[in-house]
């Protein structure tokens, strides 16, 4: 089979459909729970599974680093790997070595760094980025390209989409097409609606199976990530997925959502787990607070997840208090499930048409308690 975008449903912007992949399908929109190092923290693949999650993410920089791309190959792919057998994205790492800093060098070729673990020297260039990918057997590969740091000028924003642009040719050339594999092109530009202009057209010239919109949740704040969004997806084909990177807070997917956007991934669920914050349909809870301590009741009451099925959030309390690994588990787990369950209720919105009353609904009850879900 070939791997392509079926839509099913439009209300305003936002869009309901199907990714059929060589790995399997996967309804949209959806959250990708991120499994950076082969791993999503804290949860077993069954546990992810159980959650209803379609597709996971992957690092090619973590993964190369350790325990190596072709080690995972002469395993049988990332799939059986990590026992998870249905479609895989696996980020380029064009985002984790520019966050190296000092520890990287950057030309036109590619980039040049040193390892965070053992300060080994590497090197990632778009063809070898997409080499790895290939090697770990990723459902969709992503280009590589350069996420500049912001704030910066609109001279170094324009320089640093234009190599990204190129980056993007050259990882497309590399790339080996096959039956339900796709590889995205990702939109830079900072937050210029110009610079996004010219980064679309250049990668429609291109010609990818999926794009993502990269660079944003840098920073700017969730206003001017909309701008941009507003701005950027209607100028993205109608027939392909759209993935905003990143992002973020259950107020982002839902805005994302909003506008068009089918596919998000973000590390805030499982590392607000292991941090002892919960995301709930009324707010964020910090299961440190005391107030918690004699509260027998469900963490969120409706829930399926273990956390809030057969335990209560007195015991997540506690189990925070005394340093157990459990707590991190149940709660990330908690997490997880929240955030599958929201985009479930967001496309079945979708689907009947009532999108907007939903969305004010969601929006209403997050602010209602006093804890905002995007605190």
């Amino acid at each position: 089979m070939k791997f392509n975008w079926q839509g099913v449903a439009v209300d305003g912007s936002a869009r309901a459909g199907t990714m059929n992949t060589a790995h399997g399908n996967v309804p949209t929109p959806t959250f990708m729970p991120v499994g950076t190092a082969g791993t999503v923290k804290a949860m077993t693949m069954d546990a992810v599974r159980a959650t209803g999650a379609g597709i996971v993410l992957g690092n090619t920089y973590h993964l190369m680093l350790r325990p190596g791309a072709e080690r995972v190959q002469m395993a049988g792919g990332l799939h059986r790997f990590m026992d998870w057998p249905g479609p895989i994205l696996t980020d380029s790492g064009g985002f984790q070595v520019m966050s190296l800093g000092a520890l990287r060098k950057l030309d036109e070729d590619g980039v040049t760094f040193r390892s965070h673990l053992d300060g080994s020297a590497h090197r990632l260039t778009p063809e070898r980025s997409t080499q790895i990918q290939h090697a770990l057997d990723a459902t969709i590969t992503m280009c590589f390209d350069e996420c500049l740091q912001l704030p910066a000028t609109t001279e170094a924003i324009a320089a640093s989409m234009q190599l990204s642009m190129r980056w993007a040719a050259r990882s497309r050339e590399a790339f080996v097409a096959r039956d339900g594999y796709a590889q995205f092109g990702i939109v830079q530009g900072g937050t210029d609606p110009a610079l996004r202009a010219d980064s679309v057209r250049a990668l429609l010239e291109i010609g990818f199976e999926g794009y993502a919109v990269g660079g944003l949740a840098v920073g700017e704040g969730q206003q001017l990530m909309f701008a941009t969004l507003d701005a950027t997806v209607p100028l993205l084909p109608a027939t392909a997925p759209r993935y905003l990177m990143g992002v973020g807070t259950p107020d982002d997917l839902l805005g994302g959502v909003q506008r068009g956007i089918d596919m998000f991934d973000c590390v805030m669920p499982t590392r607000a787990g292991r941090t002892a914050r919960a995301y709930t349909g009324f707010g964020q809870l910090n299961l440190r607070n005391a107030r918690h301590a004699d509260d027998l009741g469900p963490l969120e009451p409706g829930c399926a997840c273990l956390a809030c099925t057969r335990h209560s959030r007195a015991y997540l309390h506690h189990l925070f208090r005394a340093e157990e690994m459990l707590g991190p588990m149940l709660l990330t787990w908690h997490n997880l499930e929240y955030y599958q369950s929201l985009m479930r209720g967001i496309r079945a919105a979708i689907l009947q048409q009532r999108l907007e009353s939903h969305a004010g609904s969601l929006r209403r009850a997050w602010a209602g308690s006093g804890a905002a879900a995007s605190a």
